[in-house]
């Protein structure tokens, strides 16, 4: 990808109504584009970053047994209603809309009421389940503020798993094993070390839920944290008897601020029920579906890491999710230069390293200034002094150091 040749630019002003860092970082760099309150367009660098994200959590929901679908975001009132969650009252942030003949129809903010109905139709025996089905899918909430950046959105994309059981034995082992799974994608999205379980209202269906919370004074949410078992308590059931439930100590507690960025529940048959799906067990009986929940906000994520993988100059992208892992800079408009930059970047390119290239006629200060403000894990550099000892400038978005690498010895400078 050429700079040259991308429509969007990097800007010095962002929308004097956006009071989230993660949104003005990701604006200013050309990343998103603010349409309204809540709602963002993702250009082509922010794109990239949003599907590295998904493929992630794609392939780890995949290890687990995972099948991908993808629902309609309309919704039928009927289906909602049989559960209770038609009311205004009972969700406050339905979008809802009507068709020509008036027909009232609501947009996807959870598919609980659509999963249920459609697996009566293939699940007959208690042989086909233990099943998880997840779909990566825009959502539309209500929000009645929307100040927080891609942290709180009014449309999101959003992965949402739904696990079907017999057993409640059966449903415990599937939610430990997307439990563990959900630790697993947080570490390989950089935010591992600083997200932490954290035990909330379990409803009426179980003592808790779990949420997965990154930490951040950027968060709403206060937790109570144990850094040494690495678990925390939700502000919401925070009590004396939970601290003890939970084998924790009080005085081990911190309270921190943190943005959840995930989160899984046990539903009990609340979805079932309503749609009659039951199977038949081993003895032949038909038992209600026992049901789980777990949802990750995968344009919330990316929020939450333009947050905390940053700093005065810009982004710092962690390589498993940056848009690509080199932005090379071509200093000068002399042929050596700009043939040596060239190549360079043909090189990397048929190596199969994903490389922005900066090859604008700008000034160095602008060329520099860009490319921390994007953010790439490494920035490398061709320039008149480079060039006269065939050498390559190389320096990590993360560190301060520069080094001179030999242009042969780029790609070893990259592992």
């Amino acid at each position: 990808m050429r700079l040259s040749k991308l429509f969007t630019k990097t800007i010095k002003t962002v929308p004097a109504d956006e009071a989230a860092k993660n949104a003005k970082l990701l604006i200013r760099a050309g990343f998103i584009h603010k349409e309204m309150a809540g709602v963002y367009s993702f250009l082509p660098l922010g794109l990239r970053v949003l599907n590295n994200i998904a493929g992630i959590v794609r392939e780890e929901m995949d290890a687990v047994g995972g099948q991908e679908v993808l629902m309609p975001a309309l919704q039928l009132k009927e289906r909602y209603e049989a559960t209770g969650r038609w009311d205004d009252r009972v969700v406050d942030d339905w979008f809802k809309t009507k068709l020509i003949n008036g027909a009232e129809l609501g947009l996807g903010f959870s598919h609980e009421e659509d999963l249920s109905p459609l697996l009566r139709n293939f699940v007959n025996s208690y042989k086909d389940l233990p099943l998880m089905v997840y779909q990566v899918q825009t959502k539309f909430r209500n929000e009645l503020r929307s100040k927080s950046g891609l942290m709180r959105g009014r449309e999101f994309l959003m992965k949402d798993m739904y696990s079907f059981a017999v057993t409640q034995a059966e449903h415990e082992a599937v939610y430990a094993k997307i439990q563990a799974a959900y630790g697993k994608i947080f570490y390989r999205l950089g935010i591992g070390d600083q997200t932490f379980l954290t035990s909330a209202s379990g409803g009426s269906f179980s003592k808790y839920s779990h949420e997965f919370q990154t930490l951040s004074e950027a968060g709403e949410d206060t937790i109570y944290l144990d850094r040494q078992k690495k678990v925390a308590i939700n502000k919401e059931v925070f009590t004396t008897e939970v601290i003890a439930d939970l084998g924790l100590k009080g005085e081990d507690l911190e309270e921190v601020r943190a943005i959840e960025v995930g989160n899984i529940f046990s539903l009990g048959t609340k979805f079932s029920k309503p749609f009659n799906l039951t199977v038949p067990d081993e003895h032949d009986v038909r038992q209600p579906v026992l049901m789980g929940c777990y949802g990750i906000g995968i344009s919330r994520v990316m929020g939450t890491i333009a947050e905390l993988k940053s700093d005065d100059r810009g982004l710092i992208w962690p390589q498993s999710i940056a848009p690509a892992k080199v932005h090379l800079v071509c200093l000068g408009n002399s042929a050596k230069v700009i043939q040596a930059a060239d190549r360079l970047y043909n090189d990397l390119t048929a190596a199969g390293t994903l490389v922005i290239y900066d090859d604008r006629d700008e000034r160095a200060g602008e060329k520099l200034a860009d490319a921390d403000l994007i953010g790439l894990p490494y920035r490398l550099v061709i320039s008149d002094k480079t060039v006269t000892g065939n050498m390559v400038e190389v320096k990590r978005r993360s560190e301060t150091a520069v080094t001179l690498v030999d242009q042969k010895s780029v790609m070893k400078a990259l592992e």
